[in-house]
């Protein structure tokens, strides 16, 4: 009985000296948080009274909050009241306004694209309009998010535009409309009865559109294989990533869990409905662009070994945000946890806890990844996106068709080229003749497409290297040579590299006709990945082979990261 007393003694001491150690550590940091908050605060009111010029209290505050944010990681960002509505388009993809894509040029805003079936295109504005007025209120020199704000406003409202159209000033009367960013803006067969669904994007309802699309496809055709292209997808809402893989796996499957600090964010979602189709053939084509949801679809789907991943390495990001809301109408998106795929991986390529002493994070090293198995024991790794089954190479494009790009010198040619012909033929049809491209090459004459290659930078170091050492006078005539013989290669780029800029010439101009659908149709029609996916499918033996245990996927992708992508999940 005393042996049993003296424990009961010594687990009462033991737990005391735990609560004392737990409840110390919490002081501590929440008087550090105190502390802090109150030092803040101390130094603004400061700079309020005394710094020499007069500070806008808002900007300040907001400049702080943005600095400390930005030593986190990239996902976690402030809301102010201002920018609401745009954080509310990027979840829900709906907004009011006229639907049209616009872009600055040189003082005024241009529209590049009208959606089709809504306001701006039912009105007669077209893609190289230049808005001149809005309201009566001239917009030169105005920003794109002013002019935007402009020509948003509640469904059913009136906007009055005013847009120069080969320097003939047109004015348009445009009833706003409740405006819903399509999450699958084309889906149809290609040759060989292979479906085709493009997903731009994880907003409301991504999982029906796909499940819809695919429904609409087996109606009414006998389909061979499925194509989900997921290339330049950034991602969105977490269940939406869910309802897409849905779609070809069977319900009550595990599709992602997720891990935090804090114990509620620690969460498992298994798929829900019955799937659409967990057989067909499936590819799913990946690029540097897709990431967050679009890694969560095409991973669960690898792991699952339920289809075929082609293209390259995916962004690599694995982490989860959620919106909390903050006083005064703002709100904090803040990184809650890491999300876990079937296999057990995480795809996070960067480690933001571990910066360099510049500042700049760099990625997991290979020798730190882990390998895990997919379903029937296919080896994959974590730590650096979803790595494809069949990895292809990006394609590269010429300096001259990136400054073509870059100078607006296509899309004008394409503005000028819809003048001219009120009519073309279907968008998968569609063909720019020799003679047109002729039309083009007179069109760029007397305009600055001016470039510098490679090999001209190389040139211009070694000649300011070899007038350091003081032996460029001796080979200036040689250099002066070679420079203008370059120079005479170089204007011939347009004609070198002529199937690559009549492709785009191509996009272009068929989306003046059939917007967003055509420019993807007529896309396909020369997308090598798209041809690689139907191959696959085509060939079942090879397909099987790939999704066999002894099949290795190769992780070989070096290219630079995209731009930081978001994965949002709603409080529930």
């Amino acid at each position: 009985m005393k042996q049993q007393l003296r424990k009961y003694r010594m687990f009462l001491a033991g737990l005391f000296v735990g609560v004392i150690s737990i409840l110390s550590v919490s002081y501590d940091h929440y008087f550090e948080v105190s502390k802090n908050l109150e030092i803040f605060s101390t130094l603004f009111k400061e700079l309020d009274i005394y710094y020499v010029d007069e500070i806008n209290p808002g900007d300040l505050t907001k400049t702080g909050i943005d600095a400390m944010l930005e030593s986190l990681d990239p996902y976690t960002n402030y809301i102010p009241e201002s920018e609401m509505e745009d954080h509310r388009l990027s979840t829900t993809g709906q907004y009011g306004g006229i639907g049209a894509a616009v872009s600055k040029r040189n003082e005024y805003v241009v529209i590049s694209e009208p959606y089709e079936g809504y306001p701006a295109q039912k009105s007669g504005l077209m893609a190289g309009d230049k808005i001149v007025e809005v309201n009566g209120q001239s917009v030169k020199g105005k920003s794109t998010d002013d002019v935007v704000k402009l020509l948003r406003g509640a469904p059913n409202s009136t906007v009055q535009i005013s847009v120069l159209r080969e320097a003939k000033k047109i004015d348009f009367n445009v009833l706003r409309e409740e405006v819903k960013i399509k999450n699958v803006p084309y889906y149809g067969v290609l040759d060989n009865n292979i479906g085709y669904i493009k997903l731009k994007g994880f907003t409301n309802n991504a999982g029906n559109d796909v499940k819809d699309a695919l429904n609409a496809l087996k109606q009414n055709n006998k389909l061979d294989g499925v194509i989900l292209d997921l290339r330049g997808n950034p991602g969105g809402l977490l269940r939406e990533a869910i309802n897409v893989v849905n779609v070809f796996v069977e319900r009550n499957q595990l599709v992602v869990s997720t891990k935090g600090k804090v114990d509620e964010w620690n969460k498992s979602y298994k798929t829900l409905n019955m799937p659409v189709d967990r057989d067909m053939p499936l590819v799913i084509l990946v690029n540097r662009g897709s990431a967050s949801a679009s890694e969560i679809v095409s991973g669960t789907i690898q792991d699952l070994d339920r289809g075929i991943i082609i293209g390259q390495r995916t962004f690599g990001k694995g982490l989860v945000q959620s919106t909390r809301p903050l006083v005064y109408n703002t709100q904090l998106k803040v990184t809650t946890s890491k999300y876990y795929i079937p296999s057990g991986r995480c795809i996070q390529a960067l480690d933001y806890s571990k910066r360099n002493p510049d500042g700049s994070v760099g990625t997991i090293a290979d020798s730190l990844r882990n390998a895990f198995k997919t379903k029937i024991g296919r080896v994959v790794y974590d730590g650096g996106g979803v790595y494809p089954d069949i990895q292809l190479k990006s394609r590269k494009y010429s300096n001259v068709l990136r400054t073509l790009l870059a100078k607006y010198l296509i899309f004008d040619f394409a503005t000028q080229y819809r003048s001219a012909h009120p009519n073309i033929s279907t968008a998968r049809e569609f063909k720019l003749t020799d003679q047109e491209y002729e039309g083009f090459l007179s069109f760029l004459k007397g305009k600055n497409y001016e470039y510098t290659t490679e090999s001209e930078k190389l040139l211009e170091e070694f000649k300011a290297i070899s007038e350091k050492e003081k032996y460029f006078d001796s080979i200036q005539q040689e250099y002066n040579a070679l420079l203008e013989k370059k120079k005479q290669t170089k204007s011939n780029d347009v004609i070198k590299f002529k199937d690559e800029i009549k492709e785009f010439l191509i996009d272009e101009i068929v989306s003046r006709y059939y917007y967003q659908q055509g420019r993807i149709e007529a896309s396909l029609m020369v997308d090598q990945e798209v041809r690689e996916a139907i191959s696959v499918l085509r060939d079942t033996k090879r397909y099987n082979e790939i999704l066999s245990p002894s099949f290795v996927i190769k992780g070989t992708d070096e290219e630079e990261a995209g731009s930081d992508m978001d994965l949002e999940m709603e409080d529930e």
